[in-house]
């Protein structure tokens, strides 16, 4: 995810503190991995280099002061096109998982062990992902099926390795 797009479309709404930015972002889009303080100021500190913001106002009081950032209309602009660009499918051709199927097949160890429990690690996600879409807003009920898609591609991918392992062990034994 691009914080810094995801930050500068929630300028679009109006100018907005960094305090006032985190919680828009942990709201909508943190609810596994908020983001940190840090991130923000860091984030709007570039943003505001290369002019997609700009100070909209400092507040000064007790403790540091506060600024509130408002895009620009480069801003905007980037934006716009960022949202427009397709996000590019990221297909799995080097999976940790193949290689760890591979190299327990290469090294005398239990590929199908490792399947089975890969399997049981994916079903766990799974219902636990399917309970909180059961509880859950629409926006995590999106968030979950996403997730879950993807897995179940996972699983089938974990069912039709274990159907070829022996071949598969023949292949890279050779």
């Amino acid at each position: 995810m691009s914080i810094g797009h995801t930050l500068l479309g929630l300028l679009e709404s109006g100018p907005r503190h960094g305090y006032d930015l985190k919680r828009a972002f942990d709201d909508k889009f943190g609810h596994d991995r908020p983001l940190h303080y840090g991130q923000v100021y860091a984030t709007m500190s570039r943003l505001l280099k290369n002019g997609l913001v700009e100070v909209d106002s400092v507040e000064s009081g007790a403790g540091p002061e506060r600024k509130r950032y408002a895009i620009t209309e480069a801003g905007t602009t980037d934006v716009e096109q960022w949202l427009a660009r397709p996000e590019k499918p990221e297909p799995y051709l080097q999976s940790t998982l193949y290689t760890k199927v591979v190299l327990a097949l290469l090294t005398g160890r239990s590929a199908t062990g490792l399947l089975d429990a890969q399997r049981a690690e994916h079903m766990r996600l799974m219902r636990a992902l399917t309970e909180r879409k059961r509880r859950g807003d629409l926006a995590d009920q999106l968030l979950c099926e996403h997730a879950l898609f993807h897995l179940e591609a996972d699983v089938r991918w974990l069912e039709l390795a274990a159907a070829r392992l022996d071949r598969l062990a023949s292949e890279v034994r050779a």
